[in-house]
This record gives structure tokens, sequence and C-alpha cells, in this order.
């Protein structure tokens, strides 16, 4: 009896993206794709991201404004039929000298073996601040 586990092919697409490399992550973002991002708490960082560029250009401004503080922990990851993949992560980066943790969940379209689009949704009222 085989004991292994087949993983969903979304999720292990989403196993290769990696938002502190996002350059590596290129191949598995369609050309069209489109992130969204909506946080009343970094308004400059709101809105629609397009493109594989446009996903560079997000996290490439999150580096920047974290000095390069931003990391993801994946709690879980569920997939939703052939096409949508639900994450629960937990965001730790420092803004304005101050060590932030954030609950979020990012919906994530995945066609063809890339991702085509995606939502993020950050706890923004409920975003831990440590003394560290």
């Amino acid at each position: 009896m085989d004991t292994m586990q087949t993983i969903h092919p979304n999720i292990a697409v989403l196993q290769q993206f990696n938002p502190a490399n996002i350059s590596g992550s290129i191949v598995i973002i369609a050309e069209d794709a489109i992130f969204h991002y909506y946080n009343p708490m970094l308004p400059d960082m709101q809105g629609d991201y397009l493109g594989r560029q446009g996903f560079v250009d997000f996290f490439g401004k999150l580096a920047g404004k974290s000095k390069g503080t931003f990391k993801v922990t994946p709690l879980s990851i569920t997939p939703m039929g052939n096409e949508l993949v639900v994450t629960h992560v937990e965001d730790n980066m420092i803004l304005n000298g101050q060590q932030l943790k954030i609950d979020a969940v990012v919906v994530w379209r995945i066609i063809d073996g890339k991702i085509k689009e995606a939502w993020d949704i950050p706890a923004v009222y409920t975003a831990g601040i440590s003394a560290n």
C-alpha cells in the first residue's frame, strides 16, 4: 500500500512561489496575472498589480518598505476545486521600527499550472506589534 499522499497540483505550484525571490518565481506566474492588495494601514501599497512585473513591483515595494525583513510563514493551504487555493499565512516584518505579525488569507486562482490571480487579505485591525 502506498502511504504517500498525492499533492494537489495547485498546491505544488504554490510551493514554488517565493516572495523573497520573486524573480525566481516568474515561471509560475501567468503573463497576464493580477495581484489584488487592499490594506487601509498601508494605503500606498493598495491596488491591483498587473502581470508578472506587477508581482515583482509589489513584493519589491514591500521588501523596500520593510527593509528586507518581510517573511511569510504558511499556516494552512486548502485547494478549492480545480482552480482556487486558499492559504492562511502569517506575515512578519519590521515597519517603522516596529516588529509586526499579521495574519492574512490569500486566495489564489491557478490556471494551467500558473498563478493567474491572487487576492491578499490581511487582518489589519488585529496585527500584533511586539517590542522586539
